[in-house]
């Protein structure tokens, strides 16, 4: 594998990394916690707030920091960082302890997505694709928080599911640092990029179109925020409560018991969220071949309408029903992630793109952090079918927005700044 690839691989396995540490606790929560600490679901969540606080607003500083230092100094950070603080997360002893370790794992977590995006869409061409590539690594990343966590708490108890992917994260850290060292140390003493901005694009309608698209990419990014909350965080949650035919059948099946009560319930809610999250995933390598030829408009209403109809779908259902439209609902979902970063690549200037990267993070991580209270309070006072009702609205607020966009993208940059 060449050096090239190798540094690729390794901006993959962060986002996956990213994503699996900030969702640990969703099924840490759903199906350790309430039992061994006797907590109700809805307090818990109150604990993992912060965490995602700590995921936006740190998000600015974090691409700041990588613009003016280094982006690869900051991604080697990252990896040590959020490794270490989540195998400290696993000696919490009380919810407070826990809640603090999920802050600390929440300020290294912010570092990814400004730095490791604007690495992406800067360092190679094809833009679409390679967003769209190192998206399905992120939802892997999601998809393997509940399977690998439901796993372990059935087979060594919740603190191994943070110890175990805590350690792995350290060790790759290190190796990041021994592949990319030179432009570590390069970034650090040489000069930065000059922003270089193409002829004839200082212009009052060029720059009302950037201020009209840039509106349009902040507030769906905010509202899809919403909607990739709710379903990522509570799916282990609302498997638990909507598939418990269909888990005790798959469980008591998989390991010959006769009594469904005696079998890993946790690991058979874990994979089949993990299924769902996986094969979902795949529309973003969908998403990112179509946006390279088709542009983001088209490609977005589209994934706003899918997500519409399955929510409404969605109340009521149970068992086989229930786990289809979840693959529905899920595909969309997933599918409009890369729309927002392929627009923000092709519109920010190189040299304060993570910066930029950075706003859009502090703005879709901070209404992550509000939707918990949201979730909580829903499924306490009306249960989940009020939720799927509120996020075919939301899905519907996102439909009318795009519906404005331009056909062609505004753009900064005179050209891609890399190679293949």
């Amino acid at each position: 594998m060449t050096r090239d690839r190798s540094y690729f691989l390794l901006l993959n396995i962060g986002h996956f990394l990213d994503h699996l540490f900030t969702l640990v606790f969703a099924t840490v929560a759903a199906l350790a916690l309430i039992r061994d600490w006797n907590m109700g679901y809805g307090a818990l969540l109150a604990y993992a707030t912060p965490g995602f606080f700590a995921l936006g607003v740190f998000a600015l500083p974090a691409g700041w920091l990588a613009d003016k230092w280094s982006r690869d100094g900051m991604m080697a950070v990252f990896f040590i960082g959020i490794g270490a603080s989540s195998v400290v997360t696993s000696f919490a002893q009380t919810p407070l302890q826990i809640g603090i370790g999920l802050f600390v794992i929440g300020m290294f977590a912010a570092i990814y997505h400004p730095v490791g995006l604007a690495i992406v869409t800067m360092r190679w061409r094809n833009t679409g694709m390679r967003i769209a590539a190192n998206g399905v690594w992120g939802n892997l990343g999601v998809a393997s928080a509940a399977l690998i966590t439901g796993y372990l708490i059935d087979h060594g108890g919740w603190r191994v599911a943070y110890i175990l992917p805590g350690i792995f994260s350290i060790i790759v850290g290190f190796i990041y640092i021994a592949l990319r060292w030179e432009s570590i140390i390069a970034d650090r003493t040489g000069p930065k990029a000059v922003q270089v901005t193409a002829p004839g694009h200082d212009t009052v309608d060029h720059r009302r179109l950037l201020v009209r698209v840039s509106a349009i990419v902040f507030l769906t990014t905010a509202v899809s925020s919403i909607i990739f909350q709710s379903t990522s965080f509570a799916l282990p949650k609302i498997f638990d409560e909507r598939l418990q035919g269909l888990v005790a059948q798959l469980s008591s099946w998989a390991e010959g018991v006769a009594d469904p009560s005696q079998a890993d319930v946790a690991t058979t809610v874990g994979i089949l969220a993990f299924t769902v999250f996986a094969v979902a995933s795949m529309a973003q390598l969908i998403v990112g071949s179509m946006l390279d030829r088709y542009g983001p408009r088209t490609i977005f209403m589209l994934m706003a309408s899918m997500q519409v109809v399955f929510f409404l779908l969605m109340p009521g259902l149970t068992d086989g029903l229930a786990l289809a439209v979840a693959l529905g609902f899920m595909f969309g979902a997933f599918g409009q992630i890369p729309i927002n970063d392929y627009m923000i690549g092709k519109m920010a200037s190189g040299p304060a793109r993570a910066r930029i990267y950075g706003v859009r993070y502090v703005i879709s991580f901070s209404v992550l952090a509000t939707t918990l209270p949201l979730i909580a309070f829903v499924h306490a006072t009306w249960g989940f079918d009020t939720l799927f009702r509120i996020l075919a609205g939301t899905a519907l607020v996102i439909l009318i927005a795009v519906a404005i966009l331009p056909r062609r993208m505004p753009s900064l940059d005179v050209a891609p700044s890399a190679a293949e």
